[in-house]
């Protein structure tokens, strides 16, 4: 990302390197950029807003709860490039601003793919891209960027094979890197999960993988442990999970306990607060005290009062969140924001906390 790289799960700042791997496809008119530098991925490159309309929608689960949407330009132009793990941030016709991962194919130059399972007593925005935008519709949305990034074994990862885990709707991100896995002959496997086979989407495309993927469903087999999860993985073989928060935290607590093996991971929902304290917010406009808790986030607590309050990731990576400190001194836990953008007293509350006592923040 910008200055500093994220840390990974386990505190590591230097796993994803700036490496880039070119692979020719016959029938693609585009190169694969498979290695990201993080830097590359700030949301200040991709402030940039780009119009799109919807021309494609199809049902991608037998529940009819996950839908697919194709999204091109207006004027049938090539859209940016992307890479594996990449999402766009849509603009909603409420205003409200959500991130979804690109599920389809970046050798397709003229057209992005999302998926989104509805969850009707989640924020509202998943509802909103079920009923409201249908083919036709006219969407602005921000990126491609990159916040799960993929190294490809033997060009910026040590590992000589690949272990991807996919929990439910987590599926979207790790399509595109096992298909890229495919035609680079890397040697990889997949565990695939959720509930049950009415639920989950791209069952039709999973079966094109083979015996590399396997699919597991609770009502079938009972909720998985993570060494069913990674069977068969070994100390040279680098894992891609998104799932589910208990999915994730099972597995990265089962890869510290496996020397060489290398872990990637995107989670759904925002990380838990850890040694969190009790502290003030003041709205500078209004001078009303709020007091958020030592297990909620400020966002959680802002949007209590403002519910209009922009966000989006709810991970700290987005920025959409970012607010101005005019008194107090915050507690960054974001890796995104400059050191100039600290001095400025810029906080992204969806993460960041106080230091201690109150915090006047500019809304």
């Amino acid at each position: 990302m910008p200055e500093q790289l994220p840390a990974d799960l386990f505190g590591r700042r230097d796993q994803d390197r700036a490496v880039r791997v070119l692979d020719a496809v016959a029938s693609a008119r585009l190169r694969w950029t498979t290695i990201i530098n993080r830097r590359d991925l700030s949301p200040r490159a991709d402030d940039h807003r780009l119009p799109l309309v919807v021309t494609g929608r199809r049902i991608e689960a037998h529940d009819q709860d996950v839908v697919s949407l194709r999204l091109e330009s207006p004027d049938a132009q090539e859209l940016p490039l992307w890479h594996p793990g990449a999402h766009l941030d849509l603009e909603l016709p409420s205003g409200r601003l959500r991130q979804y991962s690109l599920c389809g194919d970046p050798a397709d130059s003229r057209a992005y793919r999302i998926a989104v399972r509805r969850i009707p007593d989640g924020g509202g925005g998943s509802v909103e891209v079920h009923d409201e935008l249908p083919v036709g519709s006219r969407i602005m949305v921000r990126g491609p960027r990159n916040a799960f990034p993929f190294a490809v074994p033997g060009h910026g990862s040590p590992a000589t094979r690949l272990h991807f885990i996919a929990g439910g709707i987590g599926i979207t991100p790790i399509l595109p890197m096992a298909r890229l896995a495919m035609r680079l002959g890397i040697e990889w496997s997949m565990v695939y999960t959720g509930r049950s086979r009415d639920t989950i989407p791209f069952l039709d495309e999973i079966a094109r993988f083979g015996e590399r993927a396997t699919v597991r469903t609770d009502d079938e087999f009972g909720f998985p442990d993570a060494a069913t999860l990674l069977a068969g993985v070994t100390g040279d073989t680098a894992v891609y999970c998104c799932g589910p928060v208990p999915m994730n935290a099972a597995v990265a607590a089962a890869v510290r306990e496996m020397p060489g093996v290398e872990l990637h991971s995107e989670r759904f929902s925002p990380p838990p607060i850890v040694d969190g304290v009790r502290f003030e917010i003041e709205f500078a406009s209004t001078g009303a005290v709020v007091e958020v808790p030592a297990d909620k986030s400020a966002l959680e607590t802002i949007l209590e009062s403002r519910p209009d309050r922009p966000y989006s990731c709810r991970q700290g990576f987005c920025r959409t969140c970012k607010v101005r400190v005019l008194s107090g001194e915050p507690e960054h836990r974001e890796t995104v924001l400059t050191a100039a953008e600290h001095e400025a007293g810029e906080m992204l509350v969806c993460v960041s906390r106080s230091r201690g006592g109150r915090l006047v923040l500019d809304l």
